[in-house]
């Protein structure tokens, strides 16, 4: 019964872990397909039209060589209205290089995107998010009527290509895909204007230390086209959301401990047991020389190996559910509340192991309780009372 308690224990410690893990990459992409890691754009102030940047920097080569730093995509970006029947809506259509691309890597991970098709030449073909073709009503082959608002109002006919998901599924960032060409006309720029650089970065890189890097390169590059930029990260853009991750961090970590104690007090309870209904063989033990520590340790290791039994069933059966809940999405979240449509998992080995490690460390510690009760078994009672 103890091995039991300590594989399910187990079990919610590597589900929390992994799921933790999964929010957090899942909710960094989904703000990245957004914002970028960092973004690097111009300062504006009270203009109606949107206001352009070099869409390469001379310092460029210097951005790409700091640590974890991964690439640097220009973008146009362009707030419009869009409206179906008497219904409208806001949103924010972004031009990138590589809309194709990032949508074929969107259906892989986010699922339910259809597949592009070829549009018409000459048409403005974009990717609207699930969501606005929710609230819209349209889909793949129809028609986006958008109202762009600036100096004076101009309108485009759009062409829905795909439908994809947006991770981060809330009203007020919904995200339409074009061409970074189309976008760059409808602001009536050069090919060498965007609205920023958004900035790619590796796994595990801080943010808010890149974007300081960032920031002080622009700064001390003496091109005053550069030295007036403003860098933020997506943390900056979204402080609510990763203040909402160190939560669930936190949360994580509470469910470790506690997890840690029950398994580690249900194996004490089960080596009590052991102890007290072979007190006569402890005495035995005793009287033929063995000492209080090494009796104890004995038990400390049968407690041990019942503890490693119980973590690997725990183990496998979490990284079961892991794969059952990555592939088929079977546990839904309302994404107002959670920002995703489904509950994510991520397995990283790293943090696994070492939830593991410290979770038996821990429990091992607790099993060195019972052994005191050795040192109170007097030898001459046990051996007389048998």
């Amino acid at each position: 019964m103890a091995a039991v308690a300590i594989a399910v224990s187990f079990f919610i410690i590597i589900v929390a872990v992994a799921v933790s893990a999964g929010f957090r990459k899942s909710i960094r992409d989904g703000v990245a397909a957004m914002t970028g890691d960092v973004r690097i754009e111009p300062f504006v102030s009270g203009s109606d039209e949107p206001v352009p940047m070099p869409a390469h920097l001379p310092s460029e080569e210097a951005l790409l060589s700091i640590p974890g730093v991964v690439s640097i995509q220009p973008v146009a970006i362009r707030a419009g209205i869009v409206k179906s029947g008497d219904l409208i809506h806001g949103v924010v259509v972004k031009g990138v290089t590589n809309a194709d691309s990032l949508l074929a890597e969107g259906a892989g991970k986010f699922g339910g995107a259809s597949a592009i098709k070829s549009a018409p030449e000459a048409t403005l073909a974009v990717s609207i998010p699930q969501r606005l073709s929710e609230i819209t009503g349209l889909g793949v082959g129809d028609d986006l009527v958008t109202y762009f608002v600036g100096e004076k109002v101009r309108v485009r006919k759009f062409h829905i290509t795909a439908i994809h998901r947006d991770l981060v599924e809330v009203d007020d960032n919904l995200l339409v895909y074009a061409s970074l060409e189309d976008i760059q006309r409808l602001n009536g720029w050069s090919p060498d204007e965007v609205s920023c650089l958004e900035v790619k970065l590796s796994e595990g890189a801080s943010r808010k230390e890149t974007a300081g890097l960032i920031g002080h390169v622009l700064l001390n590059s003496g091109d005053p086209r550069e030295e007036v930029l403003y860098v933020s990260s997506s943390e900056d853009a979204y402080p609510q959301i990763f203040d909402w991750l160190k939560l669930l961090d936190f949360n994580v970590l509470v469910i470790l401990i506690l997890m840690t104690v029950v398994a580690g007090f249900n194996m004490v309870s089960g080596l009590l047991i052991m102890l007290l209904r072979n007190i006569s063989t402890i005495g035995t033990l005793k009287t033929m020389g063995m000492n209080n520590r090494s009796i104890g340790g004995l038990y400390v290791r049968i407690g041990a190996r019942a503890v490693l039994r119980g973590m690997l069933i725990g183990n496998a059966l979490a990284l079961l559910f892991c794969l059952i809940q990555g592939t088929t999405h079977l546990i839904p979240l309302d994404p107002a509340n959670y920002f995703v449509s489904w509950v994510p998992v991520h397995v990283n080995l790293l943090w696994i192991v070492a939830a593991d490690m410290a979770a038996y460390l821990g429990i091992l510690a607790l099993l060195w309780l019972p052994s005191l009760v050795v040192a109170t078994i007097d030898p001459a009672k046990t051996v007389k009372a048998d």
